[in-house]
């Protein structure tokens, strides 16, 4: 798509736009945290769509890419979360099946409970529930759940939660148990009790036991690599079938017992995962409808070309699901090298961006909005601060400034981007053009784009990522954006910029140490604003995440935790006889 071409399309987009807003505000301009209440987008927030499902059928999952990891060890990218922990693993604490607030509500999953602390938050005690099987009928054990935490630390396995190396005590050169070497800080005394020895007292350690690392995997079932492709089900369903980049076919676990799981709704018979769909094809399916497309949804977003052909009617906006993703996307400066191992060159590019038009291209003030700080609304205090109050379309001017102060009026980067974010990248790159800055864009798969950016021999000047809270905490966020320690040369998750600063590791060090939890949530929100001035990424936008459902889905609602995906726990049919596939 030429520059032209993408202008003219952004300027259409945001007329079809306001024509459904309803006098909606442009916060876009206004770089305001706060999505309007008349945002035609945010209709159904909070809201379950279709009335309740009716048990059995075939649920079809149209999308444009593989899923990255499957492999609970591996798993650390939202919607993928959200699909392997209510399908196939259950981990020892979920969040509830429910819209809205509620859904960031704790409750136990394999455990019977949320976990006891003692030694002052340093040890951590859970106990399984009794009959919770696999799809072959054995017994989920509590070394289960140790292997796979110990799989985690494996140089081979990456991709996964850090949190397991951050937390728990003496994990220095651990390199996960396929050599037979175990970690003395995971007890099991015996197959129901698992113990976890931390590093430093955590008090929110329940809530990072919802993860995929502490979901169970036998040892009999290790396959390395390989177990991404037929992870071995402890959910309501098992894979019949997976061809790589094509089809996935989940069933029923005929073990799985619903006495023992009260989130798991397990409503349809089959979910069949179609893969390698283009998303602007996935979205004219649903919203057409016919045959085995009104029993989809779709798991990639909706594309912003696709907006005027659903906002402006009712009966196809009253199928789009559009929550908040509780997250911000970031153009991430490679701080490793040159130019942007230089402050004032990474400051001239906060200045540089033109955020109203990444808007545009990421389908305009109804569906995300303008970014001024790292961390998300949700976690400081319902809005984002704003440190450096930079206008919304930016100043290139004083780019210009920054640059010659630098020695570096002009430069050539480079910057990778998903596929489906060209549009985005192309707005970056004319916005940075302003100021003399030339942008050299490369579109990579979406199923390999995580590897591609988190290989430091592979990762270019400048990415786009999001990051979102885990849980809500600040302590899901910015040490694993901005701490130095978490930098892998392969499988690097969160800190893509590669920033390493000794003053903002001591004082991340600092806040963990914190008692108090207040006290801790205001210290970094003080931190982000520090990490603001030093400017190892650029905050561009706050995005919900638009999705269509078909006219015969039931019970389909974003959930908060998982950055608005559909919760696959409660989703269904309608009418399941109408379904295919």
């Amino acid at each position: 798509m030429t520059k032209r071409t993408q202008l003219a399309l952004a300027t259409a987009l945001v007329a079809a736009l306001a024509l459904g807003a309803s006098g909606c505000s442009d916060t876009a301009k206004k770089g305001s945290a706060g999505a309007g209440a008349a945002n035609p987008a945010a209709a159904n927030d909070g809201k379950v769509l279709g009335g309740a499902p009716v048990r059995g059928g075939t649920l079809t999952v149209l999308s444009n890419q593989d899923f990255a990891h499957l492999d609970p060890a591996r798993n650390w990218v939202m919607p993928t979360m959200d699909f392997g922990t209510r399908l196939l693993y259950r981990t020892l604490v979920t969040f509830k099946a429910e819209p809205g607030k509620a859904g960031s509500e704790l409750v136990p999953d394999l455990a019977t409970d949320l976990g006891t602390p003692s030694n002052g938050g340093r040890t951590w005690t859970f106990t399984l529930k009794e009959g919770v099987k696999y799809e072959d009928g054995s017994p989920v054990r509590a070394q289960d759940v140790k292997y796979n935490v110990e799989r985690s630390f494996a140089p081979d396995l990456t991709g996964g939660p850090d949190y397991a190396a951050q937390y728990l005590a003496g994990t220095e050169g651990y390199k996960g148990p396929l050599q037979g070497r175990h970690l003395d800080s995971v007890k099991t005394p015996d197959d129901r009790t698992i113990i976890f020895e931390l590093k430093r007292p955590v008090a929110e350690f329940s809530a990072t036991a919802t993860l995929p690392t502490f979901a169970p995997v036998p040892q009999s079932q290790e396959k390395g690599t390989q177990y991404d492709a037929r992870p071995f089900s402890s959910g309501p369903y098992k894979i019949e079938s997976y061809d790589r980049d094509k089809k996935l076919v989940l069933v029923r676990n005929e073990h799985w017992d619903a006495a023992t799981d009260t989130v798991r709704k397990a409503y349809p018979d089959r979910f069949v995962v179609v893969m390698g769909l283009k998303g602007g094809q996935i979205d004219d399916r649903i919203i057409a409808g016919e045959g085995a497309d009104a029993s989809a949804v779709q798991y990639a977003d909706m594309r912003p070309e696709s907006a005027p052909k659903v906002l402006p009617k009712a009966d196809v906006k009253a199928r789009l699901l559009a929550e908040s993703q509780g997250c911000t996307e970031l153009l991430h400066l490679n701080n490793s090298r040159a130019p942007f191992d230089d402050p004032k060159v990474r400051e001239a590019v906060q200045y540089a961006v033109d955020k109203e038009a990444v808007v545009t291209a990421g389908g305009g003030p109804a569906l995300n909005e303008v970014a001024t700080a790292y961390l998300p609304p949700a976690l400081s205090g319902g809005r984002q601060a704003d440190t450096l109050k930079i206008a919304p379309a930016g100043d290139p001017a004083r780019a210009k400034e920054l640059l010659k102060a630098a020695g570096k009026e002009k430069l050539k980067v480079s910057l990778s981007v998903s596929t489906g974010d060209k549009g985005k990248a192309e707005a970056l790159q004319q916005g940075l053009s302003r100021a003399g800055i030339e942008v050299v864009v490369d579109t990579v798969d979406p199923g390999a784009y995580y590897d591609v950016i988190g290989d430091l021999s592979t990762t270019p000047d400048m990415t786009l990522a999001g990051w979102c809270p885990d849980y809500p905490s600040g302590s899901t966020w910015i040490p694993f954006v901005f701490d130095g320690r978490t930098i892998k040369d392969k499988g690097n998750q969160g800190n893509y910029s590669q920033f390493r600063d000794d003053a903002t590791m001591k004082r991340i060090d600092e806040i963990n140490a914190m008692a108090d939890a207040e006290q801790a949530n205001q210290a970094w929100i003080d931190l982000d604003a520090e990490l603001m001035k030093k400017s190892p990424s650029v905050p561009l936008i706050l995005e919900r995440k638009p999705l269509l459902v078909g006219s015969n889905i039931a019970g389909a609602f974003g959930h908060p935790v998982w950055t608005g995906t559909i919760d696959y726990a409660a989703v269904g049919l309608k009418d399941p006889s109408k379904s295919q596939g």
